[in-house]
C-alpha cells in the first residue's frame, strides 16, 4: 500500500474513495436481498486504505483528522451502511491504540493496520452478564495462554483478521487478540437482528486457543477506576455518521424514484411527480433532515478533534472528557429522531411502488433503526439530565445507580459498571 507525503484535503479524500464507494453501493441492495456478506467490499477498502485513515502517517496509515473520518465515514454510510458498522471496532482499535503510552505495542498494532489488517471484536455475552464466562488460562506444557468460551455481538469479527477479546484469567479481566483465522476459532454469522444484517454481528466460540504473551493487550481489576478517554464519544460517533450516511441514501433513493416516475397517483394521464409541489415538499424535508444529520456529526467530530489534540499536547481536563461525553449523548438523540423521520418519510413520494422489495428502500429504517438501538438513547437522556441538573458526570450516574439498587450484592461494582459501559461502547450494541 502507498502512502502519500503531504495530508489530503477533504476533496482530495473524496476523490479518493468515490469509486470504492460507489462500487459498495451498485451492489447494496443485491447483498442485501441474498444476505450475501460483504467480504468483497471490505477487502476493497483494506485495498484503498480506508480502513487505516485514522492511523498516524509515521505507521505506513493516512493520517487524516476525525472531522475528515467521519464525514468519509458518513459517504460509506451512504454506500451501505453495513460497511461502518463491520469496520466500527477496527477503527476504535486503533483510536485506543492512539491513546497507548506504549510506543512498542503502538508501532507493533498500527503497521499492521496499515498494511491492510483489520481488528474485529468479541466483548460481549449474550446472557448480559456482568461478568467474563470467557477464560484465559496458563497452558503448562507450553506456557501460553489457553482461551475458551463463547461471545456474541461480535461485530466485524467474521471479517476480520484478528479479533480482540475481553476474558478472565481467575484474577483479572484480560484484554487479548487472537487471529481470526487461529484454531480453535468459529465465527458464526447467526445476527438474526432485523437490520443490519450483513454485519456478522452475532456467535464466536473459542476452544482452547492459544494466545501467546506479545497477544496480551491489557490487564485491569475490577476496582480500577475507568480513565480518561475518548472511545465512548468516538463509538458512538461512529454509530451517529452511519446514521447521517442512511439520511443520505434516503434522499438519494427517494430523487432517483421520483425522477423515474411518469404518473403521479390520483392524478390521470401522464403527469411527472417531480412537478407535484407535494412531492416538492417530502425531498425538501428529506434534504433538509439529511443535512441536520450531517451537520451535528461535524459538530461533534470536531469536538472530538479538539478533545484529542488536547490530550496528545498533556492539556485535556476530566472536565473536557465529560463535557465530550455530554454533547455526544444530546447528538444521538436528534439525529436518531432525524434518521428514522427521514426514512419512514420516504415512501411519502410514491405509493405502493415504492415498497417493491426490488427496491428495498425499507433496508434505510431497518438499519437506522437498529443502529438506534446499540446503546439505548433513553439512558444517554437521562445521563444528559443528571448532568445539567445535578453535575453527575455519566459514568457516576451509572455507577450511583447500581450502588443504590436493594439487590446490589448482585450487580457490579461501581468500578465494573464503568468498565462494562465501554466495553459495550466497544462491542457493537
Amino acid at each position: 500500500m502507498t502512502t502519500t507525503q503531504t495530508p489530503l484535503g477533504d476533496a482530495q479524500l473524496l476523490e479518493r474513495f468515490s469509486e470504492v464507494f460507489e462500487h459498495i453501493a451498485a451492489g447494496a441492495v443485491e447483498r442485501e436481498q441474498k444476505r450475501e456478506l460483504a467480504n468483497d467490499a471490505v477487502r476493497w477498502l483494506k485495498e484503498s486504505g480506508f480502513t487505516a485513515l485514522r492511523v498516524p502517517r509515521e505507521y505506513g496509515g493516512g493520517g487524516v483528522t476525525l472531522p475528515q473520518f467521519f464525514r468519509l465515514l458518513t459517504r460509506l454510510g451512504e454506500a451501505d451502511s453495513n460497511l461502518p458498522q463491520i469496520l466500527r471496532l477496527n477503527f476504535g482499535f486503533i483510536e485506543m491504540r492512539l491513546e497507548s503510552d506504549d510506543e512498542a505495542v503502538r508501532r507493533r498494532w498500527l503497521t499492521r493496520v496499515a498494511k491492510g489488517e483489520t481488528v474485529g471484536a468479541a466483548i460481549s455475552e449474550r446472557t448480559g452478564s456482568t461478568h467474563n464466562t470467557v477464560t484465559v488460562t496458563r497452558d503448562r506444557a507450553s506456557g501460553e495462554w489457553l482461551l475458551n468460551g463463547e461471545k456474541y455481538y461480535s461485530t466485524g469479527a467474521l471479517y476480520a483478521d484478528w479479533i480482540n477479546v475481553t476474558a478472565h484469567d481467575g484474577e483479572q479481566d484480560v484484554h487479548l487478540l487472537v487471529r481470526g483465522d487461529a484454531p480453535g476459532v468459529t465465527r458464526l454469522d447467526d445476527w438474526d437482528g432485523f437490520g443490519q444484517r450483513l454485519t456478522a454481528s452475532g456467535t464466536t466460540r473459542f476452544d482452547n486457543v492459544r494466545v501467546p504473551d506479545d497477544q496480551i493487550l491489557h490487564r485491569f481489576k475490577a476496582s480500577e477506576p475507568r480513565r480518561n478517554t475518548l472511545v465512548t464519544a468516538f463509538y458512538q460517533t461512529v454509530h451517529l455518521a452511519t446514521l447521517a450516511g442512511i439520511a443520505r441514501a434516503v434522499l438519494r433513493d427517494g430523487v432517483a424514484f421520483v425522477q423515474g416516475r411518469t404518473r403521479t397517483f390520483g392524478v390521470p394521464g401522464r403527469s411527472s411527480p417531480r412537478d407535484n409541489p407535494l412531492v416538492h415538499r417530502v425531498v425538501g424535508r428529506l434534504a433538509s433532515l439529511a443535512f441536520a444529520a450531517e451537520s451535528i456529526v461535524d459538530s461533534v467530530s470536531a469536538a472530538l478533534e479538539n478533545v484529542h489534540r488536547a490530550r496528545v499536547e498533556g492539556r485535556a481536563t476530566t472536565e473536557d472528557y465529560i463535557a465530550l461525553d455530554i454533547q455526544v449523548y444530546k447528538a444521538q438523540q436528534i439525529v436518531i429522531e432525524q434518521v428514522l423521520e427521514a426514512s419512514t418519510l420516504l415512501f411519502e413520494v410514491g405509493g405502493a411502488s415504492a415498497t417493491s422489495e426490488a427496491r428495498r428502500l425499507d433496508r434505510h429504517w431497518r438499519n437506522a433503526r437498529v443502529l438506534a438501538s446499540h446503546n439505548p438513547a433513553i439512558q444517554r437522556e437521562a445521563a444528559v439530565g443528571a448532568f445539567h441538573l445535578n453535575g453527575t458526570a455519566p459514568n457516576e450516574r451509572f455507577s450511583l445507580a447500581h450502588t443504590k439498587d436493594e439487590e446490589g450484592a448482585r450487580n457490579v461494582s461501581g468500578a465494573r459498571a464503568a468498565h462494562l459501559d465501554a466495553a459495550l461502547a466497544e462491542s457493537g450494541r
